[in-house]
């Protein structure tokens, strides 16, 4: 309404809506009591039968409708400035509409292997190696927390993914870190940290969930020595907690164990392609010592294009239908879940038992050993085959599932083993005889070389270990 000139505007009255309290909405949090400066709410006695939750209480005599109270509601519906009477829920189906069915099922978009080209061999440390394996297997995702001996993979990947489009986050600590993987996989993207064994630890509890849910997600663990903080020396002293102990439940995962920096490269690459085809996740287990160890890699002839899973919860309409979950609420469904666990690592240790057998065809002394004491354990072989000693290296690529397929076949000519290690208490040693019992596979003595702490076996150890064996059995009228 205009106002002609000379006269006087009348005073708007705009009368402000007191508030009004659902009950059933109402968590007690006390946020509105603070707020209000009348001491028009205070702290409810009785328990609101529906949630059992004690609502606050409202005496309006005093209030003067400023709203604040309705401000500090954390609640949608909690607090209303409309008249109760007046005020009704609205039904979602009404706001938004019908929900949109997607088709049945998403494609599966495959992965494509694009050239290379050719590449002068790379020289590099064993870190090093693992992240450019891991960009070649078509990651673009690193979620990690600094530790050493691991931390230079995760400077590199620092380095590299923001020029190829990728996301490097630095996690607040481990445990945040495989919670960021565990989404990322669930989309169905390629995540993976590097870690070393404290860090290792905290990440289980997560690594157990993405085990149960099947997310796929690849851990390299630069092993150092324990138990405790310990020391940042070169030890396997994970081997235990990768192979039996990867988070609380029926948990698995396959360990790969490279030995050198080409292998740290190539085992990586394998990790993703095993984990999504398992939905799995995989864990890549050396030592500090192979960590920061530099060596020479070539390149693979390609490279992987990574596509998109047809269970992923990608957030389109097509992977509406989706669900990325561990927990099983019913007993019944928990066990039929684990039972279905249980046949896909049958699956895995059917298909995936990998071992380098290192003149092994006419030995009648196996050296079992992996990671960096397998390289020390060739030498050994070298020498007692120089000896006049048939002597072989067997180096498991995979601990978990235990290649005791080709172990199998050696057996029969073989005298003694000899497990070489760099962790206290045989935790190589306990896989070997766990494999061998649950196969139920007669075997030769078993003897060791062992070191722990960060102090590695020797090959001069190896040879005079053996050598000092086959004199005794001698003296004892033993065939050596």
């Amino acid at each position: 309404m205009s106002v002609g000139k000379g006269s006087k505007s009348m005073p708007t009255t705009v009368e402000r809506p007191k508030p009004f309290l659902l009950p059933q909405f109402c968590k007690g949090c006390g946020r509105c009591i603070e707020s209000c400066a009348k001491h028009c709410i205070e702290p409810g006695t009785e328990v609101h039968p529906e949630t059992g939750l004690i609502p606050v209480v409202f005496d309006l005599e005093n209030c003067t409708a400023c709203g604040l109270c309705m401000s500090a509601c954390p609640e949608p519906y909690g607090l209303a400035p409309q008249p109760e009477s007046t005020f009704e829920l609205e039904d979602p189906a009404t706001l938004f509409g019908p929900r949109p069915i997607p088709p049945e099922k998403p494609e599966t978009i495959p992965d494509t292997r694009v050239p290379l080209g050719s590449a002068r061999p790379l020289v590099v440390k064993g870190t090093y190696a693992s992240a450019i394996g891991a960009l070649l297997a078509g990651c673009r995702h690193f979620f990690g927390y600094p530790i050493t001996p691991s931390t230079e993979g995760a400077e590199l990947m620092a380095q590299l993914l923001p020029r190829l489009d990728g996301a490097f986050v630095q996690a607040v600590s481990e445990v945040a870190t495989v919670n960021m993987m565990y989404g990322c996989g669930g989309a169905g993207l390629r995540a993976m940290t590097f870690t070393s064994s404290p860090g290792f630890s905290l990440m289980l509890e997560g690594i157990s969930y993405m085990v149960g849910a099947e997310v796929p997600g690849v851990f390299v663990n630069v092993m150092r020595g324990g138990p405790g903080l310990g020391n940042i020396a070169p030890e396997q002293a994970d081997i235990k907690l990768a192979c039996r102990g990867l988070g609380h439940g029926n948990t698995h995962g396959i360990v790969l164990t490279p030995s050198t920096p080409q292998e740290m490269l190539d085992l990586t690459m394998l990790a993703f392609d095993l984990s999504f085809r398992y939905r799995n996740p995989v864990v890549v287990l050396c030592d500090g010592y192979l960590g920061q160890m530099t060596g020479k890699v070539t390149l693979p002839e390609r490279m992987v294009a990574p596509g998109l899973p047809d269970w992923a919860v990608w957030g389109d309409r097509a992977h509406r239908r989706n669900l990325i979950v561990s927990i099983q609420l019913s007993e019944p469904d928990l066990e039929k879940h684990n039972e279905y666990l249980e046949r896909k690592y049958a699956e895995m240790t059917a298909n995936e038992q990998r071992a380098d057998l290192f003149r092994c065809d006419d030995a009648d002394v196996l050296v079992v050993a992996c990671n960096t004491p397998a390289r020390m354990a060739k030498g050994a072989v070298e020498t007692l085959r120089g000896e006049g000693i048939k002597a072989g290296l067997f180096r498991p690529l995979t601990l978990w599932p235990f290649p005791v397929n080709q172990i199998e076949d050696l057996l029969p000519g073989a005298k003694r083993l000899v497990v070489v290690e760099a962790s206290s208490g045989g935790q190589l040693e306990d896989e070997l005889r766990l494999s061998l019992s649950k196969a139920g596979l007669a075997h030769p003595p078993i003897e060791h070389v062992r070191h722990s702490g960060g102090i590695l076996p020797q090959a001069a150890e190896i040879v005079e270990r053996v050598t000092a064996s086959r004199a005794m059995r001698r003296e004892k009228g033993v065939p050596a």
